[in-house]
């Protein structure tokens, strides 16, 4: 049987990972499977970077604002769909695209999902709570004291996520992280890893350009619009929350962009600490000619077949 082979384009937000899989679709002559949790919400375009409507219209993607907001999507279920439309698709192509920044959702699609202890439901409503009267710093905290790891590597801004990970911690009695074993669960596909990478100070300037922009594109008006769902899980994400706190008076609106462009400075760090540990990726620099990469991908494909 023929080989079929699933390329990933990954990096840090805002360098250039939709440009990339684009491009590599075009040559491979393929669609792209989107692994961006943010992008998954129909309500939400701008503080997500969707792809724009030409780069849509250039190649056919999946799991592109396929969800509401008032559906409850998870990894889990993510890994599930990506892997049937994959199953599907290597029926007419070799090559396929995918595409993202969260390291959760590369890593549930490629290798499967880690398997974590049953704890006392309990808990959640203790962390729930202890968020609503201490706030999200608090338990911020009380991870990075409890599994270092575990605050480097996940989006410690998604409430959802922290809770999680410190449920674990205080119901098993062991660090969250002690969890991620890597037990590799076998794919039907070979998997190829490209991903981006910037000096740190040149990647924070292109986030603190792309918030600009989504600010000069209408990201006040659609946060606003967002407002009276705040509490929704979809929403408790960086470039909607600080909105959401400008509008209960909270900050002033200089203080809510600023507050954007340090919080999703945070969430690139943390991506790069996730991807830095695999050591499968393969890295080019942001700026690369996408003739070299093609280069690179093509010569790979042959030596593994």
């Amino acid at each position: 049987m023929k080989k079929k082979y699933l390329i990933t384009v990954l990096g840090p937000t805002a360098i250039g990972k939709t440009d990339l899989a684009i491009n590599l679709a075009e040559h491979f002559k393929t669609e792209i499977v989107s692994a961006d949790s943010r992008q998954f919400f129909k309500e939400m375009s701008i503080g997500t970077a969707v792809p724009s409507i030409e780069e849509l219209a250039r190649v056919q993607h999946h799991f592109i604002q396929n969800r509401s907001i008032f559906e409850d999507y998870n990894v889990g279920t993510f890994e599930r769909d990506a892997l049937a439309l994959l199953e599907e698709k290597f029926k007419t192509f070799d090559v396929f695209i995918m595409v993202g920044g969260s390291g959760l959702y590369l890593n549930a699609v490629l290798n499967g999902l880690d398997e974590f202890p049953e704890v006392d439901p309990d808990l959640r409503q203790k962390l729930l709570l202890e968020l609503n009267e201490r706030g999200l710093e608090y338990l911020q905290s009380k991870l990075k004291s409890m599994d270092p790891e575990a605050f480097e590597r996940i989006d410690v801004q998604n409430s959802q996520r922290l809770i999680r990970a410190l449920e674990i911690c205080e119901g098993s009695g062991q660090p969250f992280s002690s969890f991620w074993k890597n037990n590799r669960k076998s794919r039907s596909f070979v998997s190829l890893k490209i991903g981006l990478q910037a000096d740190r100070r040149l990647v924070y300037d292109r986030i603190n350009k792309r918030v600009d922009a989504m600010m000069e594109q209408g990201l006040l008006e659609e946060a606003r619009a967002l407002y009276q769902h705040k509490e929704l899980n979809a929403l408790q994400t960086v470039g909607y929350k600080e909105l959401f706190a400008y509008f209960d008076g909270n900050l002033s609106l200089e203080e809510a962009v600023s507050e954007i462009k340090k919080n999703t400075r945070r969430f690139a760090k943390r991506q790069g600490t996730w991807f830095r540990k695999d050591e499968e990726i393969n890295w080019f620099e942001y700026d690369q000619k996408r003739s070299r990469i093609i280069e690179f991908l093509e010569s790979r494909i042959k030596i593994i077949d």
